[in-house]
C-alpha cells in the first residue's frame, strides 16, 4: 500500500470521496477524529460503510483505526466492525509485540463469533505514540501472523513527552521524532513487515509532502499516510517505480539467474504484500537497490519461479 488516507468514521460524504481519491487504502477512524459522545454512532457508521464498500468490485483496502487499549473502548469498537470484515485493524498507541498479541486474541474471538476465517483481519500497529513504545519497537517480530505493517506518529508522542512542538521552523521533525521514525523503520525491518511513514499534517504544503515522501522511500518505507485526498497523488507517484527503475530491476535479476515477474505481477505483488503478507518482497528490494552487488537473492527463491512468481 503506497497511500493510506484517513477519514473520520462519521465523515458521511467524506467517506465516499476517500474511496474515489485513488488511495491504495482508506483508514476509517474511530479514534482521534471522533468526539467522546460520538463514538457509538461512529461505530455504526463505520460498520455500515464497510458492508456497503464490500459490494464494490474494485476498492481500496479498508482499515479501521480503533481506540487504544487504555481508553477501554477497544472491545466495543471491535464488536461493531469485525462482523463487517475490514481488511485491517489499525492499533493506536501500540506498546510492542505484546500489544499486537493482545489485539490478535481479541480479533480471533470475534472472528469466531462472526463466522469469519481465523486470521482474516490483519493488524497495522502505530508503534511510536508513547514514550514507552519507543523502548519496545524491537519486539514485534513473531508477535502475530496478523501483523502486516508498522507505522509511527508524532502528535501523540509530543503530548506524551510534554514537548512544545515536534517540527522546526522549516517543517522538519525534531530529534525525538526522528528517533521515533528510525525505530519504526528498524522495528518493521526486524519483523520483516512493511514500514509506513506518518502523515504530513500541513496538507496544503505540497513541497513538504513531496520531500518527506521521497525521503521515506529512500530510507525504506513502503508507503505514507495522508489526511487529505489532495496528498494522495503525490504519495502514489513517489512510491510507484518508474519504467527505468523497473527495467534496471529486471536486468539485475536476470543477471543473477532469477526470472523477474512482469510489472503487472510486481504491482499485484505490492498490493498483496501490503495487505495480506508479512514477508518482504524481494522484487521491491531489487527496485530499491543502489547496486546489484548489495542484493542477495537465493537462486531457489520461489518468488522467481515461473510457476510461482509472487508468494502470497
Amino acid at each position: 500500500m503506497r497511500s493510506l488516507l484517513f477519514v473520520p468514521a462519521d465523515g458521511g460524504r467524506k467517506l465516499d470521496k476517500a474511496m474515489a481519491s485513488g488511495a491504495d487504502a482508506v483508514i476509517i477512524d474511530l479514534e482521534d477524529s471522533i468526539s467522546a459522545d460520538g463514538k457509538a454512532a461512529a461505530r455504526l457508521s463505520a460498520a455500515d460503510f464497510l458492508r456497503d464498500a464490500a459490494k464494490a468490485g474494485q476498492r481500496p483496502r479498508l482499515l479501521v483505526r480503533v481506540n487504544g487499549f487504555a481508553t477501554g473502548l477497544t472491545d466495543a469498537d471491535l464488536d461493531a466492525v469485525v462482523p463487517a470484515r475490514p481488511d485491517f485493524i489499525m492499533l493506536p498507541k501500540a506498546e510492542g509485540g505484546a500489544a499486537v498479541a493482545h489485539a490478535d486474541a481479541k480479533l480471533t474471538a470475534r472472528e469466531a463469533i462472526a463466522g469469519l476465517p481465523e486470521g482474516e483481519i490483519k493488524i497495522v500497529a502505530l508503534a511510536t505514540e508513547t514514550a514507552a513504545a519507543l523502548f519496545l519497537a524491537g519486539t514485534y517480530a513473531g508477535a502475530s501472523a496478523r501483523l502486516a505493517g508498522l507505522t509511527w506518529g508524532a502528535e501523540d508522542l509530543s503530548a506524551d513527552l510534554g514537548a512544545e512542538t515536534n517540527r522546526d521552523p522549516q517543517g522538519r521533525f525534531l530529534d525525538p521524532y526522528r528517533l521515533a521514525r528510525t525505530l519504526c523503520l528498524a522495528g518493521a525491518a526486524a519483523a520483516q513487515i512493511p514500514a509506513i511513514d506518518t502523515i504530513a499534517a500541513d496538507f496544503r504544503n505540497m513541497a513538504l509532502l513531496r520531500r518527506e515522501t521521497e525521503e521515506a522511500r529512500r530510507d525504506g518505507f513502503t508507503g505514507k499516510m495522508a489526511i487529505h485526498p489532495a496528498q494522495v497523488p503525490v504519495i502514489n507517484e513517489v512510491f510507484t517505480p518508474t519504467a527505468d527503475a523497473v527495467a534496471k530491476a529486471e536486468t539485475g535479476l536476470q543477471s543473477q539467474g532469477c526470472l523477474p515477474p512482469p510489472l503487472a505481477r510486481f504491482q499485484e505483488c505490492g498490493r498483496r504484500r501490503g495487505s495480506r503478507s508479512s514477508h518482504p518482497c524481494r522484487y521491491t528490494m531489487a527496485l530499491r537497490a543502489e547496486s546489484w552487488e548489495s542484493v542477495e537473492l537465493p537462486k531457489d527463491d520461489p518468488l522467481f519461479s515461473p510457476s510461482y512468481p509472487c508468494r502470497p
